[in-house]
């Protein structure tokens, strides 16, 4: 029985157990330029210290326009990739694997940041630093600014900047990269028959949905070589008939691990707005598991797993190789060093400074 403190090999590297930590959006780039600051490298360095096997930085664009807000963080420039190096290099020293989260937000990007915009939402206008958003197809994300349908010329140009940035996210000392396809973002846009209504060689059958993503898995799989970690986040439905489903989930992940994908972080929702997400503690868990049966493909869990024993008995029960937590390790950010007690597992990196705490 496979246990929530068993290291995982994931090609080259191996993750010391299976808690990590969710990409979670910081919205704190006031410069706007994308690159990292003190707050990353503290947001981030806690929870490699506080115990996590892979800790993921936030979603970060491929592109200046990739991102959601202009208060992300972003892989396009030497400076991020700089900036990302102390930040990576300390979680190292604490013994965690530490990835990068490539992401293109699509329909859903140029908006006020979630905090910090006194009250203003939605898409923020170019007079105040937005721009201009692309789709699959034009059309808009509820109450957001219509975007652009990308050109066939500018979606081979997409595939080339989630290359690139997997590249510059080894460069910044990255072990792996997570390809964003999931929650509404451009990739998930591509994929859904709710958002894209292309007549070409990128829309109509699961096959030319799936596109998109099946380039970026190749390119980037051939760009990093065989010894680094692909990630691909999904989300497994929409919640809308005739929407992206956990059947094409499964079906799209099979392809994306021919094409060189390792394991698939599964979530939900994110497409549209106006629909019932029936939320409870590990409610997204089924999906992950019947994503996993439906591909054969490895997968890790997410979605309000707070608790050391639900997140050990998600793993030892087969749900799922590895659980991924957000929230609760903000709240927690040593949960990993708390569950470990609370099971009664011995671990061997509790910070030394912190020794004179250990239960």
């Amino acid at each position: 029985m496979t246990t929530l403190f068993d290291p995982i090999d994931l090609r080259g590297l191996r993750a010391r157990n299976r808690i990590w930590v969710s990409p979670m959006c910081q919205y704190s780039v006031d410069a706007g330029d994308g690159v990292p600051t003190e707050w990353h490298l503290v947001h981030l360095g806690s929870f490699a210290r506080g115990g996590a096997g892979l800790v993921f930085a936030e979603a970060s664009g491929v592109t200046p326009e990739g991102r959601i807000s202009p208060h992300d963080t972003g892989i396009w420039s030497d400076a991020q990739v700089a900036a990302w190096r102390r930040i990576t290099a300390f979680a190292h020293t604490q013994g965690a694997l530490i990835g990068l989260q490539l992401a293109h937000a699509g329909r859903k990007a140029s908006v006020y940041p979630e905090w910090g915009a006194d009250g203003h939402k939605g898409t923020l206008p170019e007079a105040e630093g937005g721009w201009q958003t692309v789709s699959a197809s034009a059309l808009a994300f509820g109450d957001y600014a219509a975007p652009r349908a990308l050109t066939v010329d500018e979606i081979r140009d997409v595939v080339d900047a989630f290359v690139g940035g997997a590249r510059r996210a080894l460069d910044a000392g990255f072990d792996l990269v997570e390809i964003h396809a999931a929650h509404g973002y451009l990739i998930h846009q591509f994929l859904s028959p709710l958002s894209n209504l292309r007549d070409d060689a990128y829309g109509g059958s699961l096959e030319n949905r799936a596109r998109l993503l099946l380039e970026i898995v190749a390119g980037i799989r051939a760009e990093v070589g065989d010894d680094v970690p692909v990630f691909v986040r999904f989300s497994a439905t929409d919640y809308v008939e005739g929407g992206w489903d956990e059947r094409q989930t499964a079906t799209v992940a099979g392809w994306a691990r021919d094409a060189g994908a390792d394991l698939f972080d599964i979530s939900s929702g994110g497409l549209v707005t106006g629909v019932h997400i029936p939320s409870g503690p590990g409610y997204q868990v089924p999906l992950a598991e019947s994503v996993a049966a439906g591909a054969h493909v490895r997968v890790s869990a997410v979605g309000r797993i707070t608790e050391p024993r639900q997140a050990a008995e998600i793993v030892s029960s087969g749900q799922a190789d590895a659980v991924m937590l957000g929230r609760e390790m903000l709240r927690d950010p040593h949960f990993a060093l708390r569950a470990a007690t609370e099971l009664g597992f011995e671990v061997d990196y509790w910070p030394p400074q912190y020794l004179r705490a250990r239960p």
